[in-house]
């Protein structure tokens, strides 16, 4: 790992160089608020590297994009500094990948801290390599949160202060273990939408053919190489912009909505 480079001297728009190349690292133009609140995060005792990640971190905003601040620590941090600035969710608080962070607004900006461990980032890293991962529930996922997330937060943020490792490639053995593993979930999911809507449970089954769309999204783009952050924008990612259609008109009678859900299986590929 590359030796941690002093924060505090380090200006506050330059990035810090030593990793392998990852999103477009360059000078960063940040507003006003959002650079004060980088300075009170890189003088946190026990932070190694702030980072800029989510859309803006990729270079794909809109205009609901946020600025999305991650602090990569090793062992304890103190977020004292931090809670001046609202409400903080400490270390744990949102689950072991998520971890915890804070939700801050202010001068027109919506800036989201989240809190990584470095230790835990490097045990799933470590795990996606040799294709492991797990996938755990978590609030505002369809179909869950992959622990090699952190990897592609790590591959795919823009380093501003300290240093961290080098940006992961996406593991081969990942790459050849996630698609499989995931169309198992699919038709998992689909199968459930069936006994739903062989019941005439609308909400039910649309929500487990929607679950089943999100789990193909992720075989389809495993199977390329290629890191996802997150559901956001998954589906049109992979390709399967087609099924938004069929969620538009969602029959209620159970013979019509078991049908339903075959269409959307035909359109995943996944007819039993």
């Amino acid at each position: 790992m590359p030796r941690r480079q002093p924060m505090s001297d380090a200006p506050r728009d330059a990035l810090t160089s030593g990793r392998s190349q990852r999103s477009a690292d360059g000078p960063i133009d940040l507003p006003h608020r959002v650079a004060e609140i980088v300075d009170v995060l890189a003088r946190m005792p026990g932070a190694v590297a702030i980072v800029l990640g989510g859309s803006r971190g990729l270079g794909r905003t809109d205009a609901a994009s946020d600025w999305d601040l991650g602090v990569y620590y090793r062992g304890a941090i103190d977020l004292t500094t931090l809670a001046a600035y609202g409400e903080v969710y400490p270390p744990g608080s949102w689950g072991r990948v998520m971890n915890g962070g804070a939700w801050l607004r202010g001068a027109g900006e919506k800036v989201d801290v989240l809190l990584r461990d470095l230790a835990v980032v490097e045990h799933w890293t470590h795990r996606a390599k040799r294709g492991e991962y797990e996938v755990d529930a978590l609030l505002g996922y369809l179909a869950g949160v992959p622990t090699y997330s952190l990897c592609a937060e790590l591959a795919t943020c823009r380093l501003l202060r300290g240093a961290l490792p080098d940006a992961p490639a996406y593991p081969p053995k990942l790459a050849a273990a996630a698609p499989p593993r995931w169309r198992f979930h699919r038709s998992f999911s689909l199968d459930y939408a069936r006994m739903h809507a062989a019941r005439g449970d609308v909400a039910g089954a649309s929500g487990q053919a929607a679950k089943a769309v999100i789990e193909g999204a992720h075989a389809i783009v495993c199977e390329r190489g290629q890191w996802a952050l997150n559901e956001k924008r998954l589906i049109e990612r992979a390709g399967l912009e087609r099924l938004q259609a069929l969620f538009t008109h969602v029959p209620s009678a159970p013979p019509e909505l078991a049908d339903w859900v075959d269409d959307v299986a035909t359109e995943l590929g996944a007819l039993p």
